[in-house]
């Protein structure tokens, strides 16, 4: 009889948002309503006891845990802070909009349970947990979606809700196909296990397997729900489906690519390879003339995920191919939770017109937009630029080299639409323009988010190191 391993402290930053979520639960169902801002304090608390967690354990050697079906490497350990630090400025950017709210508690209680299934997307290396942590991740982010139960928040559950639903039971059918042929869920026992396999089944499984994470990646073509979905939440919402789900999506991807689906007969690397470029050009097409700043922000995660999906399709062709994603991906969640804290301190500014004059009024709030904006370009020094740099590199070493020309092509056609924003922000306005309604949270929240980024690009060597650890195989 095979040892199962089962030492809770493995997954201790799991438990810690577990925890979390029951006693917020408990709790928002007996503080008065001027005092559920404790549950998100609560919140607060567990993602940050994670993160030191996850940090601890993290230099330790690649293992697995609980029957090898969840694994302890760098890719999931990364994963984890990335989540948790994201958690931790969606909570931030939460707290003064859902100020005595009547379901304030459950809010940050949903928060919590979305970033569980994002991590456990990151540390699956068993087909059956995959899925648990796909719906785990989905079904918090429909509630999130639609919190605010008026009409474009209705259309944004319900669209994100039907596209995962049905994504989701393709997902379960690929699963199976998958189990049906390699004999296993395990990827340990996949791996080698889908050579031999009838190839038709295993493209039918592959492709049923890749569609959920592709839509919870947000990646062409089961990306079409991300603009309703975004421009419809509340902004706390719309920040967290627009980020933070895509980290499990895009390491669970990784791991796929780099251990099971590695030596199978299919082109995987090449099938991920063409959806990465069809992300980065049709995320930057859609977002050349849009004038709502969320919907603009919306198409910038699909081309952002074409980026990062660069990575994933050299995943088993070059050993930088790991720490450029991760990399990327802190870079990424910093500077897109940035840019969504600045439209989070302006609430009544929905379009870009509106930002007209803003440098005038705020000037340090223009400054960390202008950073935010430039660093997801991938503009020197922000952390973006060496993310970019980083995943251009692992994809011209993994023999992609038209890929990496191409994804430089659309990051500079990327300039015109971030600069449509910018410009105006930066502008005189020549009529009177009444000051919008602020959030001083989301204030300090954009301009924290605009120094790490800048600071996470000037550190980058030590933190690429951190980062290249081998994976559990």
């Amino acid at each position: 009889m095979t040892e199962m391993n089962e030492n809770p402290l493995d997954i201790l930053p799991e438990i810690f948002l577990v925890a979390g979520a029951v006693l917020g639960l408990l709790l928002g169902s007996w503080l008065p309503r001027h005092r559920q801002w404790i549950t998100g304090a609560l919140a607060a608390t567990a993602c940050t006891a994670g993160i030191i967690a996850a940090a601890v354990t993290s230099p330790g050697p690649a293992a697995s845990t609980f029957g090898d079906a969840y694994a302890l490497d760098p890719l999931t350990n990364a994963g984890r802070i990335i989540i948790l630090g994201g958690g931790l400025i969606v909570l931030a950017l939460s707290l003064r909009p859902l100020h005595a709210d009547p379901r304030e508690a459950e809010f940050y209680v949903l928060i919590q349970l979305a970033l569980l299934g994002a991590m456990v997307l990151a540390g699956a290396q068993d087909l059956l947990l995959l899925a648990a942590g796909y719906l785990l991740a989905s079904i918090p982010a429909y509630t999130l979606a639609g919190f605010r139960k008026d009409g474009p928040g209705t259309e944004a559950a319900l669209k994100y809700y039907v596209v995962g639903a049905l994504l989701g039971v393709v997902m379960l059918a690929g699963i199976t196909v998958l189990y049906a042929t390699g004999r296993a869920t395990s990827y340990l026992a996949l791996d080698g296990a889908l050579d031999d396999t009838p190839q038709g089944l295993l493209a039918v499984g592959t492709l049923g397997l890749l569609a959920g994470l592709l839509f919870k990646a947000g990646a062409v073509p089961a990306h079409y729900w991300i603009p309703d979905a975004v421009q419809g939440s509340a902004p706390p919402a719309a920040a967290l489906i627009a980020t933070l789900p895509k980290i499990g999506a895009l390491a669970a991807l990784f791991r796929l690519g780099a251990v099971p689906l590695d030596a199978e007969p299919l082109p995987w690397a090449a099938l991920i390879a063409v959806l990465a470029a069809a992300s980065m050009t049709l995320g930057n097409l859609a977002a050349f003339f849009q004038s709502d700043v969320k919907r603009l922000l919306a198409y910038s995660t699909i081309s952002q995920v074409g980026y990062l999906l660069m990575a994933v399709a050299v995943a088993a062709a070059t050993g930088r191919a790991q720490s450029a994603l991760l990399y990327y991906l802190a870079a990424y969640t910093v500077t897109n939770l940035g840019a969504f804290a600045v439209v989070c301190a302006l609430p009544g500014a929905a379009r870009i017109d509106d930002y007209r004059g803003l440098a005038r009024r705020r000037p340090l709030l223009t400054a960390s937009l202008v950073v935010c904006l430039l660093g997801l370009l991938g503009t020197p020094p922000t952390a973006v630029f060496v993310g970019k740099l980083e995943v251009f590199t692992a994809t011209i070493d993994g023999g992609y080299t038209w890929l990496a020309v191409l994804a430089a092509v659309n990051t500079v056609a990327s300039l015109f639409y971030y600069l449509r924003w910018i410009m105006p922000a930066l502008a005189h306005s020549s009529r009177p323009t009444p000051p919008p309604r602020e959030s001083r949270t989301a204030r300090a929240v954009a301009y924290t988010c605009a120094a790490l980024s800048l600071a996470i690009g000037v550190t980058a060597g030590p933190a690429l190191d951190l980062l290249s650890g081998p994976m559990s195989r």
